[in-house]
């Protein structure tokens, strides 16, 4: 499960409804299917909650343009440049990722690009503040789906075996 839900992000759509859960952003080339934990209520200890059934509608998020949790930019969207100047440099890390250095009038400004982009500016180029600095990915969508966990009484089961149990001997 951990492997599977690595890199996820989950989250209630609101404080309000907590049965309503937001998934991403993430990439849609790597997650056709989305698997994710969800703790159930337990009714001995929660009195407000019953034996029935609990509708949950999840919605996962694959659009471009996002932005992670914690503030940084998916690689699900174009990455522009933060100053005017000409492309210095553009180094591939080891992990796929690149940084662009661009010589302004008074510095370098190094541009950190997430793995799985292509860049789209080479050494020697001009670039202007917010001019493209990778291709678009395209890739995203929207997906939502609906379902309900139905929280059973252990008792019921066994009462239900024992009955069953019962049917088949006589």
């Amino acid at each position: 499960l951990k492997a599977k839900t690595k890199g996820v992000y989950i989250q209630p759509y609101s404080a309000e409804k907590p049965n309503i859960l937001v998934v991403g952003p993430i990439g849609g080339e790597n997650h056709r299917e989305i698997t994710f934990p969800i703790q159930s209520p337990n009714p001995a200890q929660d009195k407000g909650t019953f034996y029935i059934k609990y509708p949950i509608y999840v919605g996962g998020n694959r659009g471009r343009g996002q932005v992670n949790p914690n503030g940084e930019k998916t690689n699900n969207t174009i990455y522009t440049s933060s100053s005017a100047g000409k492309v210095q440099t553009v180094v591939k890390g080891e992990k796929g990722n690149y940084v662009v250095n661009i010589k302004t009038d008074s510095d370098v400004t190094a541009q950190s690009i997430p793995a799985g982009l292509e860049v789209s500016v080479r050494p020697g180029d001009f670039v202007k503040v917010d001019q493209p600095l990778t291709y678009d990915p395209n890739v995203g969508g929207f997906g939502q789906n609906e379902t309900e966990i139905v929280l059973q009484n252990p008792n019921r089961v066994v009462g239900l075996i024992a009955f069953f149990f019962t049917v088949v001997m006589s």
